[in-house]
């Protein structure tokens, strides 16, 4: 009953804000975003010039020359061709806290309108933010831009910060969290039912099974036929 419930209040805030959104924490032990994952030396042989090299190289040369031959409309059709395979953009916002703030888009949709859609999700919504991605640090400044120019479909991790002096007194109070509404980190965990799970099997009424008539019943006791004479046949 309690998971029908916080079910319901998810997709009545997913309502409110007007996309489909999930909610989830990370790791604290995660990596940091600026870190890269160690690796191992590698021998030295690893960067002699080998002939296979040589053959990728041309091969990618070769490669690259098509695409400057190839005209201007083919290259639009192909641009074209690959937008439209993509059909939406999952945008995840990663808050100081670990907490993750989910939210379904269009590939068309602007970047202004996940900034729309954070300033009613956030808990201080009156305090300046920025979105940036990483590594390495950008702050995402144009954001006119759709997320399939940004390259943010088909998904993309961003992160979120307040805009805020160094010396100011909300600083200090901001950079403790929390960063979402109340109603809105309770649905941590949770995500949407499936559009066969919101239908209701209660109100669905199972088909009428359809009745065949039986084929008629053949006469045991056929007519017989009467013979008939052939044309040639001169009596």
């Amino acid at each position: 009953m309690e998971a029908e419930e916080a079910k319901d209040r998810l997709l009545a805030i997913s309502e409110e804000l007007g996309h489909e959104i999930r909610v989830f924490m990370n790791s604290p032990n995660s990596a940091a975003p600026n870190e890269t994952p160690p690796h191992d030396e590698e021998p030295d042989d690893f960067y002699d010039f080998t002939p296979e090299d040589y053959f990728r190289l041309m091969g990618d040369r070769i490669g690259a020359q098509s695409q400057v031959l190839k005209t201007r409309k083919i290259r639009e059709a192909e641009a074209a061709a690959r937008r439209a395979r993509i059909t939406k953009a999952v945008i995840r916002v990663r808050f100081p806290d670990n907490y993750v703030f989910e939210a379904k888009f269009q590939p068309s949709d602007k970047i202004q309108s996940l900034i729309d859609l954070l300033t009613k999700a956030i808990a201080r919504p009156n305090v300046p933010f920025y979105l940036y991605t990483t590594p390495p640090k950008e702050r995402i400044k144009d954001t006119s831009k759709d997320f399939y120019s940004a390259g943010f479909a088909p998904g993309a991790i961003v992160y979120f910060s307040y805009d805020l002096p160094k010396d100011s007194e909300l600083n200090s109070e901001a950079l403790t969290g929390p960063y979402l509404r109340e109603d809105i980190r309770s649905l941590n965990g949770l995500e949407l039912p499936s559009k066969q799970e919101q239908a209701d099997p209660a109100n669905s009424q199972p088909e009428a099974p359809v009745i065949e008539a039986p084929p008629p019943a053949s006469d045991p006791n056929p007519a017989p036929k009467k013979p008939t004479k052939p044309k040639w046949l001169k009596l």
